[in-house]
């Protein structure tokens, strides 16, 4: 926390050296390279850095945009540009780089005002000279009018409204909770709200915006204060906390004698304007932009804390006694339960975190036993109740290399899709809405709002509950308890834990030794799980659709290692060696498949494995679903689509099984499916492709094409399917 020590402070000398490098690739030709150098050096250089007579930042913003424009990155190029022109706006190569780009880009009309422009401040005769001549070039083009724009970040402003409900709150066994007082249709938007406060996870310094938590841009922008956040855009970088680009001392009456439109053109390419700037917002970065690099090495949470202090002060003024903030926040949490273990490292972070806070708020917050024991309160109400921010992301490996060349190229394989936490954020409202590991709501972002949206019907006075990580399918009963136990100190009592399900049963179940016999058995711990579960309220759909696998009583009847319908024994030693025997050609074949390279050996041990998988585990046992779609991925990479194809279904009508049909995670099983049924010209893609829109719409509303341009790529192509074949 001391100043002296920052390490995260800028340092003009490495600046220069990483602009050095930079400058050796980019004359190699190495423009890979020289981008990461001179993104560094940004990261570093001190904003009133002087070097050969420039403004250093603005000189690696021009670098950087160099290398762009070798890229074919014209609009991050441009932009570029224009961030050095605010900082230096007589720098003639800045708009003369502004004007390639826009060249570029067919934006002939600013290319001119650009090449004008640089002209004028343009110092020597050959520069002048070699200006000319581009503009001279320029002007016997067609010349058009276009606009190209500072960064954007994945706006969706065209949301539907949410339900006009007021979410009441109550209270039952599991705490405060939202109930609807009104009928809620699925897919209905129900809430919507901004975080109090928000931090970026470390482990996505380097890849996401720090304040809207997207992926970052190649012409990412840093923070001009500090060296830790990284930003998409001067928006972002504003709004955050930081400083806007300063424009340096330049002579301003050097542009007296343009015209009135290229005065104006200047005005608004240098001055920063951000409208929609949330003014009223707090400051998140501010109170650790000096260079300390406490933000940088305390866990997420600490920060996390930090921020919510340092917001508490702006809108209070002071911090220095055992002020209400854990009251204003009105979060649960459960210290007083927690092992004296983590109660004393929540008070030991609490003291280093107001050490640190101090050096900013040196008379606005004291350290003493009541600010101290409310910190620690706070840091337990952030372990509790804090969300993870997440982003979908999807790994894609290439189609087929065989017979319809266009479609194959066209539609990628997407081989998986998975959810990255990038940020831990604090809602107050939307922690009040429970966990169940059978959720009837569904929590994603846009940056960083959250949304909640409906996934099912619901009637008047029904729990709106969503999935605090775990869910029926994805784990059994006893591992999701345990999760949740150890994450969020709590039992979980919710229907998906206290009533028997099929999921649950199976999901690490082992088959029957008798061929005939679908019934489940299971090894003790599940069983001791399961038996402790309610019976009694089973419904006859319910008995219906557990009968084919288990006897009502059979917990009554049957133990452990026992067929829960006929009582017949499974050795589950025996059978446990047998699966770790077929999971090490599965092991193996999934590193094929991460490399791209897939041998015929390994895919045909594999089908022998999953034999053997198939003889010992139930036929519903995920391991089955995981194996069918690591199988699905090689024959992709073999070219064997048809193949791939079978082993895809295999694999959703376990999933299903599992989950439930019109579960999220079948919708991203079926994107695999349709997009390998449209290679191979199947005509069940359509219907495909119009069950797996129809989940993603329940679970994202309307705008789930913006926020899944995959699923644009699948229907334009479902398209040109329908027109060719049928």
């Amino acid at each position: 926390m001391d100043p002296e020590n920052a390490l995260c402070g800028k340092k003009k000398d490495a600046a220069l050296e990483l602009k050095r490098q930079g400058n050796q690739c980019f004359l190699n030709g190495d423009y890979t390279n020289a981008l990461v150098y001179y993104s560094k050096a940004l990261q570093v250089a001190p904003m009133n850095a002087v070097d050969m007579d420039k403004n250093l930042v603005a000189t690696l913003y021009v670098n950087r945009a160099s290398v762009l424009h070798k890229m074919d990155l014209q609009l991050e190029c441009l932009r570029d540009c224009n961030r050095a022109l605010q900082i230096s706006s007589t720098y003639a190569k800045a708009w003369y780089r502004r004007g390639k780009a826009n060249v570029s880009m067919d934006i002939f009309d600013d290319a001119i005002r650009d090449f004008k422009i640089s002209k004028h401040v343009e110092v020597s005769f050959n520069g002048k000279k070699l200006i000319d001549d581009e503009l001279k070039v320029v002007q016997h083009q067609h010349s058009r009018s276009n606009t190209a724009n500072e960064h954007s970040k994945n706006k969706l402003d065209d949301f539907d409204d949410p339900i006009q409900v007021k979410l009441h709150v109550t209270t039952s066994i599991k705490g405060r909770g939202m109930v609807s007082p009104t009928e809620i249709p699925p897919s209905s938007l129900v809430h919507v709200e901004e975080p109090y406060a928000v931090v970026i996870l470390k482990h996505c310094r380097e890849t996401h915006c720090h304040y809207c938590l997207n992926e970052l841009p190649v012409d990412k922008v840093p923070c001009p204060s500090c060296s830790i956040p990284l930003y998409c855009s001067q928006h972002c970088q504003i709004q955050a906390g930081g400083r806007m680009l300063q424009n340096v001392p330049d002579v301003q009456d050097i542009f007296k004698n343009l015209s009135d439109d290229l005065r104006k053109y200047v005005q608004e390419i240098t001055l920063c304007s951000f409208s929609e700037l949330r003014t009223e917002d707090v400051p998140e970065h501010k109170h650790e932009c000096d260079g300390v690099h406490w933000p940088a090495i305390l866990p997420s949470e600490i920060v996390l804390a930090g921020r919510i202090v340092a917001k508490f002060i702006a809108q209070r003024g002071v911090f220095t006694d055992a002020s209400n903030i854990v009251d204003m926040l009105n979060l649960s949490h459960h210290f007083p339960e927690m092992h004296a273990d983590s109660k004393l490292e929540c008070i030991i972070y609490s003291i280093m975190l107001l050490s640190c806070l101090q050096q900013f708020f040196p008379s606005k917050i004291a350290i003493n036993g009541n600010t101290t024991s409310q910190i620690a309160i706070l840091i337990s109400q952030i372990r509790t109740n804090s969300i993870s921010i997440v982003r979908m992301k999807s790994f894609d490996a290439p189609g087929s290399p065989d017979k319809d060349e266009s479609l194959s190229s066209v539609v990628p394989f997407t081989c998986n899709m998975e959810q990255v936490r990038v940020g831990q954020a604090i809602y107050t409202t939307g922690s009040l809405f429970n966990h169940s590991c059978k959720p009837n709501i569904h929590a994603y972002f846009n940056s960083r709002t959250l949304f909640i949206r409906a996934t099912v019907f619901m009637a008047v006075g029904c729990p709106l509950e969503l999935s605090y990580g775990p869910q029926v399918g994805q784990l059994d009963c006893k591992d999701r308890l345990q999760l949740l136990k150890d994450e969020y100190s709590f039992n979980c009592q919710c229907s998906g834990c206290s009533t028997v399900h099929i999921s649950d049963l199976v999901i690490n179940a082992f088959c029957c030794i008798n061929p005939n016999c679908r019934g489940v058995v299971l090894d003790r711990s599940i069983f001791s799980c399961e038996n402790t579960k309610t019976k009694d309220f089973l419904t006859v759909n319910d008995q219906m659709i557990l009968e084919p696998f288990m006897q009502t009583d059979s917990f009554l009847h049957a133990g452990p290692s026992h067929c829960l319908k006929c009582g017949s024994y499974c050795d589950i030693k025996s059978s446990r060696l047998t699966v770790d025997k077929a999971g090490i050609h599965f092991t193996r074949l999934q590193q094929e498949i991460n490399l791209n390279r897939v041998s015929e050996t390994t895919v045909s041990d594999a089908l022998g494995a999953l034999i053997s998988l198939k003889s010992t585990l139930h036929e519903y046992n995920r391991r089955i679903a995981e194996a069918e779609d690591n199988l699905s991925q090689a024959f992709s990479l073999l070219g064997k689509l048809e193949l791939a194809a079978e082993h895809c279904k295999a694999s959703i009508r376990i999933l299903e099984k599992l989950y439930g049909e019109n579960h999220i995670a079948i919708g991203n099983e079926l994107s695999k499916l349709s997009s390998i049924l449209i290679s191979v010209g199947d005509h069940n893609a359509v219907d495909c492709i119009k069950r797996l829109s129809k989940i993603f719409r329940c679970y994202y509303g309307s705008n789930v094409n913006t926020m899944f341009p995959f699923l644009n790529i699948l229907e334009e192509e479902t398209h040109k399917f329908v027109s060719t074949h049928l």
